[in-house]
């Protein structure tokens, strides 16, 4: 389920009478009274707004369209499958029709891949089998390696900041497993500070009651496994006489992939405004909603936007490649940029799942009023307040959503570019209260498909998906338009002020 760039400043005039400076500062006022009317209406007052135009009937041509795909190309579209492969070409052909210059951004990385399913058992006190998908998973980028009957460390279980500092591990006996609790710094910390006191394995525990999904981003030096938060607090109270087996068999090679961009050829090359999302599933499913969904929506947006007038900002679709593998798409486009093709983007909106079975409407939390959230550039807020004034609108209720890094959003975020978008729910658990906002079911998973073969078209939640990519086409028509309330940059062109002089002679 990571600058912003000043407008050129009108020319200043010299000295002059009081009254001269009173009437350009009224036009002024009424030019930007006019920029901050953009938000009510499109570019030209004759054209349907897009999110009219965006309908959920054309995304689910568009999803059809990529669940035959999958079913004809050994059932996914993972990074560096035929079913990628021909998923991109499906995208490129669709937004070559419709007038579009679409390019491949091609990057090398380290492919992590397991050979075999891990394993963790306890030996002592007893001879349990631990499931994997239940009770633990892999962390993506563990390290290889045949951990069987160590004993267990648990190293501060009951801190928030758990395995976060050497001094943690300042006693720890080398070779035991070290158990750890989910905190406030990266795995990656965690466990490299767990190798550093020369622990064979690291199991990192849930701060809630499920399994989760874990990377530690580069290969690890000992196996990493992420635990569910039930059997984390049942080991830790074991550890005086429990032993444990861990192993992982696995491997990383250097691989090529590649994302698929377009830009509209109108529009501000200054003040590009991103919209992404990821085009490859993971290897268990067809991957409708994660993220057919999104992709689908942003193609249509594209087709849809190539029929209206010039914006006043360019806008440039991204569908990366990998993101399921670690964001590495995305990460290596952001990497790619030079300083200057940095500073020309105003802002990114990311649409990573938009049709989840038990949805919710989930903003991403630009302000960081979530406990997750965190490093939102300036002017995230302003893009969450742009989604939840539309849902308000249409007298529905959103809610924020974490900001974590968990998506495609994470580099542009880390490169300081202002970031947002929606998302209708994973692997999180529907309360009572939000079936009274959304309808579904509480105590389910927002997609209870998510990351699994079922991730299918008979299982997208289709009034999520149509209010979705309502607010999402009204996001991004909006920001075409104009990013003042984001980066500052006030779109000239695309306000019409009759004004009596031009510089300080008279026209009328």
């Amino acid at each position: 389920m990571h600058p912003s760039n000043p407008g050129n400043p009108p020319e200043r005039a010299g000295s002059s009478p009081t009254r001269r400076r009173t009437a350009v500062t009224a036009g002024l006022a009424a030019l930007l009274m006019t920029a901050g009317a953009l938000a009510a209406s499109p570019a030209h007052a004759d054209e349907v707004p897009l999110p009219d135009l965006v309908t959920a009937e054309a995304i689910e041509a568009h999803l059809a369209n990529l669940n035959t795909i999958a079913e004809y190309n050994g059932g996914n579209r993972a990074t560096n499958t035929p079913g990628y492969d021909v998923a991109a070409l499906y995208v490129e052909d669709q937004l070559k029709r419709a007038g579009y210059a679409p390019y491949r951004h091609e990057y090398d990385y380290e492919a992590w891949r397991e050979n075999s399913p891990a394993v963790l058992s306890q030996t002592t006190p007893e001879k349990i089998d631990y499931e994997l998908g239940e009770h633990f998973e892999t962390m993506s980028y563990s390290g290889a390696g045949s951990v069987r009957g160590s004993k267990v460390t648990a190293v501060n279980p009951d801190a928030g900041d758990s395995g976060c500092t050497a001094e943690q591990f300042a006693d720890f006996p080398e070779g035991n497993i070290a158990l750890i609790k989910r905190g406030s710094c990266p795995f990656g910390e965690k466990v490299q500070n767990a190798a550093d006191a020369g622990a064979s394995a690291a199991l990192v525990f849930n701060n809630e009651d499920e399994v989760f999904l874990g990377t530690v981003s580069e290969l690890s030096d000992i196996p990493a496994i992420g635990v569910s938060g039930v059997l984390g607090e049942e080991l830790a109270s074991l550890t005086r006489h429990l032993r444990l087996k861990v192993e992982v068999d696995s491997e990383v090679n250097v691989e090529s992939s590649y994302s698929i961009l377009a830009e509209t050829p109108g529009g501000r090359a200054d003040n590009v405004v991103v919209v992404g999302g990821h085009l490859d599933s993971v290897e268990e499913g067809p991957g409708i909603n994660d993220n057919g969904s999104g992709s689908a929506f942003l193609l249509e947006t594209a087709i849809q936007m190539a029929k209206q007038e010039d914006p006043n900002n360019k806008v440039r679709f991204a569908f990366w490649g990998t993101e399921e593998s670690g964001l590495v798409g995305s990460n290596e486009y952001v990497a790619d940029l030079t300083e200057g093709e940095l500073d020309d983007i105003a802002l990114y909106l990311n649409f990573d799942m938009i049709g989840s079975h038990n949805y919710g409407r989930f903003v991403l939390d630009g302000r960081m009023e979530l406990p997750g959230s965190g490093g939102a550039p300036s002017g995230s807020g302003a893009i969450a307040k742009v989604f939840e004034d539309y849902f308000e609108d249409q007298g529905q209720v959103s809610e924020p959503g974490v900001l974590s890094g968990r998506s495609d959003y994470f580099a542009f975020m880390q490169a300081g570019v202002p970031s947002g978008g929606l998302f209708s729910g994973a692997d999180g658990i529907k309360s009572e209260e939000q079936v009274e906002w959304y309808g579904g079911t509480a105590g389910e998973m927002f997609d209870p498909y998510y990351h699994t073969p079922e991730d299918t078209l008979e299982n997208i939640n289709w009034d999520s998906v149509a209010e979705l990519s309502a607010a999402g086409a009204h996001g991004v028509e909006f920001f075409a338009e104009s990013t003042l309330a984001v980066n500052g940059v006030l779109s000239l062109s695309a306000v019409q002020v009759d004004l009596p002089r031009k510089g300080d002679a008279w026209l009328r």
